[in-house]
Parts: structure tokens; C-alpha cells; sequence
């Protein structure tokens, strides 16, 4: 596939969600995509994050199923930003000869919402617990002793099953819904949670984060947080939490403030924004 040039092309940004992989980047995209204030087509490989993007302030929004779908809803010469992982490198080589402007976002990339970055409200709520948006196998459940004895917060994931999350309600003393994220997280103090994009937006806050990492998750975030001075937890070690909750006061974590507007910056250029 080769570029033909078109002066009417258009910009799409692809993101990976679903109900084993949870809305980090949803999260991500929709930080990014305000920012950009552009023009900007959301495509999802889940539709019900297309349908809800409007809620996120994207205008524009259509679920493709999977990454291979793209090129039905993009046009050859449009632009892409592709946040997701699922193409493997035949299909990425064939994305750059496809589109005019071709952006790859890597795990580690960071943005996060200004309303997290401008934060001023005080923090309320001493401690929260987020798994994730996603808990197919119920591991929050499974690992409940890891945190019970704080007794956090919970905040509750978009992809988890009903039944699960009335049982969950029983346990915790209070828990936020899922449209109640931003709230959270600018309410939060400590928060403990598996998502990176939330350990992101808490710091982002002024909130000292802690990261679970997650059989499941992404293990290629270690260096940006240990960059951050974030503490990270292995195998749902409640030593380990326990020592960590206890200095977390003591904890000076580093500002991202410059790298999540560098990114928006540098994302503006490529796409010839400015």
C-alpha cells in the first residue's frame, strides 16, 4: 500500500480497549485529544467506548472492532496516531506506507488531563483502591486481604459484571462508580491501584500514587515510574504494601507535568497543528 497524496485527508486516532485489557488508553486518548483541540476521529476496538466518547469531549467517535478494520472507516493518505499494541511489525510497516502521517504511541507514553494537572481542591479521601476497568477473573476478589485491613475506598471498573458489583459494594465501606474516575482522583490522597494510566493522573493531582503491578497488565512501566519515584508492588506482597503505606508521606515523587505537555506538543507538530 503506497501513500497517494490527498489534500482532503483526515486524522484518526485508533485506541486498544476492551474487557480484558480495561480504558487506559481511552483514558489517554481522551486527554490527549482535548489537548489537540483538532479535527479528530476516534476510532475503538470497542463500541461501547465509541458510544460513551461524547461524554469525554470527543465529538467524534465509531467503533471498529479490531486494528485490521481501520482501513474500512480510514483512507489511504489520512493520518493515524495507532495506540495500541496489537499490530505486529508487517502490519506497522504497511501503516506507514499507508497513511501521510503515521504515529505509534508506546506504553510509556505519557498524558494525562489538564483538569489533573491544574488541580488545586484539597484532598479528601485518605486512601482509594483501583484494580482496574477490567477484572474478567475477578482477582480483585481474589486479592482482597492484600488491602482489606486500610480499608480503602474502592473505585469500581467499566467492564465489571453486575453480580460482581454488588458483591464488591458489600465489602467496601464506599465505592465510587465507574463515571465517577475524575472525582476520584482528584478527591484521592493515596491511591493503590493496577491501572499506570491512573497512577498517571493521580500524581498528575497531586496524589501519591501506588502501583500493583498485574499478571495481565503491560510490564514495561518500570523505568518511567522508578523515574517518577513511584512505588511499585509485586505479586500482591501486603509486607511490602504495608512498609510502603506507612512512608508514603515521607515519599518525594516527581513532577510529569513537562512530559505529558511536551508529548501534547510534540504530537501537535507532527500533525502540523500549530
Amino acid at each position: 500500500m503506497n501513500y497517494q497524496g490527498n489534500e482532503y485527508s483526515k486524522t484518526y486516532y485508533y485506541v486498544h480497549t476492551g474487557h480484558r485489557i480495561g480504558l487506559d488508553r481511552f483514558r489517554r486518548a481522551s486527554a490527549i485529544l482535548k489537548s489537540l483541540d483538532a479535527d479528530i476521529t476516534l476510532l475503538s476496538s470497542d463500541y461501547r467506548i465509541a458510544q460513551i466518547a461524547h461524554k469525554y469531549g470527543i465529538e467524534k467517535a465509531v467503533g471498529v472492532d479490531v486494528v485490521r478494520n481501520i482501513p474500512q472507516i480510514a483512507k489511504n493518505g489520512d493520518k493515524l496516531i495507532l495506540d495500541s499494541d496489537e499490530a505486529n511489525p508487517l502490519m506497522l510497516e504497511d501503516m506507514k506506507q499507508y497513511f501521510s502521517t503515521f504515529i505509534h504511541l508506546r506504553n510509556e507514553t505519557v498524558a494525562v488531563d489538564e483538569q489533573f494537572l491544574n488541580a488545586k481542591n484539597k484532598k479528601t479521601v485518605k486512601l482509594t483502591y483501583f484494580f482496574g476497568d477490567d477484572d474478567y477473573e475477578k482477582d480483585l476478589e481474589k486479592h482482597i486481604a492484600f488491602i482489606a485491613d486500610l480499608k480503602p475506598h474502592l473505585q469500581l471498573g467499566f467492564y465489571y459484571f453486575l453480580d460482581y458489583e454488588d458483591s464488591l459494594r458489600e465489602k467496601f465501606e464506599h465505592c465510587y462508580e465507574f463515571d465517577e474516575y475524575e472525582e476520584m482522583i482528584l478527591e484521592t490522597e493515596v491511591l493503590i491501584t493496577c491501572s499506570p494510566q491512573a497512577v498517571l493522573d493521580s500524581l498528575a493531582s497531586g496524589g501519591r500514587p501506588i502501583y500493583v503491578k498485574r499478571e495481565d497488565y503491560i510490564h514495561d512501566m518500570d523505568k518511567l515510574f522508578k523515574e517518577f519515584n513511584i512505588p511499585i508492588i509485586l505479586n500482591y506482597n501486603k509486607s511490602d504494601l504495608k512498609v510502603i503505606f506507612e512512608t508514603i508521606f515521607e515519599r518525594k515523587y516527581s513532577d510529569l507535568t513537562h512530559k505529558s505537555r511536551i508529548t501534547k506538543k510534540n504530537l501537535k507538530e507532527k500533525l502540523n497543528l500549530n
